[in-house]
């Protein structure tokens, strides 16, 4: 009886009504941009309606390899766009990763953008790959492209930049140049300064016309700059010291806050009007060397002095051996507002470990120091020396959190360091050991207990070991 009073309420419930049948059609297109690509293509098979109503959509994202062949790929983008002219609408949105399969696959790119980038283009990001790798596939971006005065995020990969007279970019807030082609280094900085309310600005380098790339900029607050891992071996010969003789980086950008140097290898870098600046993070290979009227020892300086008002300093392996190499003969200028410092290293040394806490003085109100330590030289027949070390002002004041992490076994040095630490930090309040779970099992457990057992100069210090391999915490103290 039951199954039957229902079988008779749901056929006397009324049909469901198409709602969204109802939405006109700006709406629907607006509400089917949310959606892969892939699935605002599907909807056409709904009706005779949906079969237009996805081609209003206003953004598009398009991989060339989801189509049968590149040709196919061509033929579509190709009749969208026809349909737009013809309906008289514009995209917003335009994403094309295109991947050539052979030399002479037809030029596409150049004609697409210069029609969209002729409405009310917002977003563009563009990237050939595949045989693109050849720069005879590179494709010119269109003249209308550098006077958009709609766009506000761009991203260009491998593309050829031609010779532009004039730019005008005034909504223009993130810039992505990604291994391009330029016509000249003037081309690039005229670029950069004509977008007056830019932000956000990403340059992957190659070999690209360009000896000194220059950046002014009154608006830019995130840099990133530096080359691609591969680029610098496929092309070594390219990038050796002969052909690096004369390259350089200027950075001229009063409100920049976050400044990334990703494998940057200009040989000469002035950094200028850097008063904003929170956060470096030098990432792998880092280069300062002498120029023509420049000593590398003033390089080095100029260039202390231009960051020395970061906040957050992240460090590779090879600029902590610059810096060391430069303490050697000189002092650092005083990064007072620096409060976290975090370096790879390679030794836990006497001789580093000297120079280390030189670094230290330069940094008075450091509240956070991480260290990697990525390898390791055995220096036993030193250890003794390490309790002569000097003790800097931040460890006598601010620091309250250090973070040693190694990823060899040889932790002898790593164990003295945090003894260093634990013995000289008036307010340290943590100190995390990431060491090997094999060097603790192996009869050394008695040299953590040692560690553990120091007089701590702050009494609100705990210290927290975790093994380095699988983050597991060992235990907290």
């Amino acid at each position: 009886m039951e199954a039957r009073k229902e079988k008779r309420i749901c056929l006397e419930r009324p049909a469901r009504e198409d709602l969204i049948s109802e939405l006109p059609d700006a709406l629907i297109s607006q509400i089917l941009s949310y959606l892969p690509t892939k699935d605002i293509v599907r909807t056409s098979v709904l009706s005779k309606r949906w079969k237009r109503v996805w081609l209003l959509v206003p953004g598009l994202d398009l991989d060339s390899y989801e189509f049968p062949d590149y040709n196919t790929f061509v033929s579509f983008v190709n009749k969208f766009l026809d349909f737009s002219r013809e309906q008289k609408s514009c995209l917003h949105k335009l994403k094309l990763d295109i991947q050539k399969n052979h030399q002479n696959d037809q030029s596409c790119a150049t004609p697409w953008i210069d029609f969209v980038a002729r409405g009310n283009l917002t977003h563009l990001d563009v990237e050939f790959g595949g045989y693109a790798l050849w720069r005879e596939c590179w494709e010119m971006m269109p003249l209308s492209l550098y006077i958009c005065e709609t766009l506000l995020h761009l991203r260009l990969y491998r593309v050829l930049m031609g010779n532009f007279e004039s730019v005008s970019l005034p909504r223009l807030k993130t810039l992505c140049l990604e291994r391009n082609i330029y016509p000249n280094e003037a081309s690039v900085e005229s670029l950069i300064s004509s977008c007056p309310v830019l932000e956000d600005l990403t340059i992957v380098r190659m070999d690209d016309n360009v000896k000194v790339l220059r950046v002014h900029s009154q608006s830019l607050t995130s840099f990133s700059v530096g080359y691609n891992p591969g680029d610098l071996i496929r092309n070594y010969n390219y990038y050796s010291e002969k052909v690096r003789e004369n390259s350089g980086l200027v950075i001229d950008a009063p409100r920049l806050k976050y400044l990334t140097f990703n494998y940057e290898r200009s040989k000469s870098k002035i950094v200028r009007n850097l008063s904003s600046l929170v956060k470096v993070n030098v990432l792998s290979a880092f280069d300062i060397s002498s120029v023509v009227g420049c000593s590398e020892q003033q390089m080095a300086h100029n260039f202390s002095t231009g960051i020395s008002r970061v906040r957050e300093m992240i460090i590779s392996q090879n600029m902590m051996e610059r810096i060391f190499s430069y303490l050697s003969i000189d002092s650092l200028p005083q990064f007072c507002n620096l409060s976290y410092l975090k370096g790879n290293v390679c030794s836990t040394s006497v001789t580093f470990l000297d120079i280390f806490t030189k670094l230290l003085e330069s940094c008075p109100n450091l509240k956070s120091i991480v260290l990697v330590l990525t390898c390791f030289t055995d220096y036993k027949d030193e250890m003794v020396e390490m309790r002569v070390w000097s003790v800097p002002k931040c460890l006598l004041s601010s620091l309250e959190f250090v973070e040693i992490k190694n990823e060899y076994e040889a932790d002898d040095g790593v164990l003295e360091v945090a003894r260093y630490f634990v013995e000289n930090s008036v307010n340290l309040k943590k100190l995390v050991l990431h060491l090997q779970y094999s060097f603790l099992k192996q009869g050394n457990p008695a040299i953590l207990k040692d560690l553990i057992a120091l007089p701590r100069r702050s009494s609100m210090c705990q210290i927290e070991v975790f093994n380095v391999h699988n983050g597991r915490a060992l235990g907290i103290f």
